[in-house]
C-alpha cells in the first residue's frame, strides 16, 4: 500500500514503513507459528489443545476451582457459544462439570473436576519445558524480560480499548 493513499476521512494514512512492516509481519508470524508449535506439543504429549490448557489453567487458579462460564469466556477470548461447545466435551472427557449458579438462573459455573486438576498437574511440566524451548531460551534472561515488558505495555493499552 503507498504512501499517497487517502481514507475516507480525508486523513493521511500513515502507512507502516518498510522495518515497521517487517517488524510488523515478524510479529504476526512468531505468534502464529508460537501458538501453533505449544499446541502440537501439548496434543502430542498430553491430548489437550492449547485452549483446554488454558481454561484448565484459568479453573485451576481461580477461587474453588470454579468460575462464572461468561468470565471464563471473557478471560480465555472465546465466545460464549464456543466456549460452550468446548466445556461440553472437556466434561466428556470428565474435567470439570457444569453447575447452575444458585444467585443468577441463567449463569452456570464451570468447575474443574479431580481428574482435570490431575489432567493440568501433569501437563503442565511440559509445557512449560515447550515454552522454555520454544521462546524463553532463545533469549538472554534481559532481552525476555524486555519482551514481557512490551507485551505488558501492549495489554493494558489493548484492556483500556475495551
Amino acid at each position: 500500500m503507498g504512501a499517497g493513499l487517502v481514507t475516507e476521512s480525508n486523513n493521511e494514512t500513515r502507512w507502516l514503513s518498510a522495518p515497521e512492516q517487517s517488524a510488523w509481519r515478524a510479529w504476526l508470524d512468531a505468534s502464529r507459528l508460537l501458538n501453533a508449535e505449544l499446541n502440537r506439543d501439548l496434543l502430542e504429549g498430553n491430548g489437550l489443545s492449547i485452549a483446554d490448557y488454558e481454561i484448565l489453567v484459568q479453573l485451576s487458579e481461580s477461587p474453588e476451582r470454579r468460575m462464572r462460564m461468561s468470565e471464563l469466556a471473557e478471560r480465555t477470548l472465546a465466545s460464549r457459544s464456543r466456549l460452550s461447545h468446548q466445556i461440553d466435551r472437556m466434561e466428556k472427557e470428565g474435567f470439570v462439570t457444569r453447575e447452575p449458579c444458585k444467585q443468577d438462573a441463567r449463569g452456570f459455573w464451570a468447575v474443574l473436576t479431580e481428574s482435570g486438576y490431575e489432567k493440568i498437574v501433569s501437563a503442565a511440566p511440559d509445557h512449560v519445558e515447550s515454552v522454555r524451548r520454544h521462546l524463553v531460551s532463545l533469549f538472554s534472561e534481559q532481552e525476555f524480560l524486555t519482551l514481557g515488558d512490551m507485551c505488558s505495555t501492549i495489554a493494558r493499552h489493548l484492556e483500556l480499548e475495551k
